[in-house]
């Protein structure tokens, strides 16, 4: 019959296998940083349980052994926002009339999707008395997940709504607006994706109010010629589609399926199939992490593509899981890529912290210039 072991001598022994343990991690594990002597002096066992419990507490590892000492993340507090970001409360008998007409037919704005700054100044007419406001299409749910979009995301959306084309034309042709963007979510679920919808509602539109001047803020329609020419050619009097950003951020700030030279290409295939007079579009994010140099050099490649307008818009963060502000731009920074885009040879250039690519005082002078440009080709025909 076996007796027992000695209390002792079985302690002895759980020793001499932790021991074991914590040589072969030294060996095998990457993230311990404090590992045992390979080639360790022999050490006299432990006579007593006090004494064991001593040399067990003294060798045996802690958490932040098996973790990397270096910072692998920050938890930095967001920057403070600075006193030129501030807005007024949207309000006025106009607005309320627009946002009632939205809810009533079930229509979306990326005014309200992307909690725009200047929502309220827009749709009342501010100063310059051109109402303006932008109309979201093809449903309220993106394919895509561009890291500085608030907007709903989904590999597979819901089917367009049939109807949406006449409604939104109904609903802009009532509203006494002058300028309208229609704008949609990118839709890389459709076949043509969603091209057609979107010239079907500046179709409808054109023919309820043939004064009405219509700019298309498209997706990039995946570099696709076809679709590109079939939004160019629907009866646009602007084609927007925007870089977001410089050309070295892009994989950075934009989905994976967007890229620089894609979308250069849509606004070279913009200028190509409009007509004549039809002015394109672009706008860029500012305080995301580019330099003063990748911004000019962006710049410089926009305008060789024939863009005629461009805009600088603070970026601002929609919430804490979508990539952080890593600069507030000055007004004095905006100011000077502006007078830089004038004098690259841009046609008009709209630079400041609360400019959005879809922005009332932008539109008010781009009226403007088409309407200039009409009567210039209505004289030389004349002549």
């Amino acid at each position: 019959m076996n007796r027992p072991r000695p209390l002792l001598s079985l302690a002895k022994s759980l020793y001499s296998v932790h021991h074991s343990f914590l040589r072969s991690i030294s060996y095998t594990s990457p993230l311990c940083l404090q590992t045992l002597d390979p080639d360790p002096s022999p050490a006299a066992a432990p006579r007593t349980l006090t004494e064991l419990r001593r040399r067990l507490e003294s060798e045996s590892p802690k958490l932040s052994d098996f973790v990397y000492s270096v910072e692998v993340g920050t938890k930095k507090k967001p920057l403070p926002k600075p006193k030129w970001m501030q807005s007024t409360i949207p309000g006025g008998a106009k607005y309320a009339a627009i946002k009632a007409k939205l809810r009533e037919l079930n229509l979306h704005t990326v005014c309200e999707e992307a909690k725009c700054p200047n929502l309220g100044e827009c749709w009342s007419g501010g100063e310059t008395g051109t109402a303006t406001a932008t109309i979201m299409i093809l449903g309220d749910t993106c394919t895509r997940g561009c890291r500085f979009c608030n907007v709903k995301t989904a590999a597979h959306p819901p089917a367009p709504d049939p109807n949406e084309p006449s409604n939104v034309a109904h609903a802009i042709a009532s509203w006494g607006l002058d300028y309208v963007v229609i704008t949609s979510v990118d839709r890389d679920d459709l076949p043509d994706q969603g091209s057609s919808h979107f010239a079907e509602t500046i179709q409808k539109l054109k023919i309820l109010k043939p004064n009405i001047l219509i700019e298309a803020l498209v997706p990039d329609f995946r570099g696709d010629s076809l679709f590109v020419e079939k939004v160019a050619k629907s009866g646009l009097d602007v084609f927007a589609h925007n870089i977001e950003t410089v050309e070295e951020l892009q994989r950075w700030v934009r989905d994976h399926r967007a890229n620089f030279k894609q979308s250069i290409d849509v606004l070279k295939m913009a200028k190509e199939y409009a007509p004549a007079g039809t002015l394109t579009k672009t706008s860029i994010m500012l305080g995301c992490g580019e330099t003063f140099e990748q911004v000019v050099s962006t710049m410089e490649k926009v305008r060789v593509a024939g863009v005629d307008v461009i805009t600088f818009g603070q970026y601002m963060r929609p919430s804490k899981r979508h990539m952080p502000v890593s600069e507030y731009i000055t007004p004095e920074a905006f100011e000077k890529y502006r007078v830089i885009g004038i004098d690259m040879g841009f046609r008009y250039v709209a630079s400041g912290p609360m400019v959005r690519s879809s922005y009332k005082a932008g539109e008010y002078y781009i009226k403007s210039m088409i309407e200039a440009d009409r009567a210039n080709v209505a004289s030389a025909a004349y002549l």
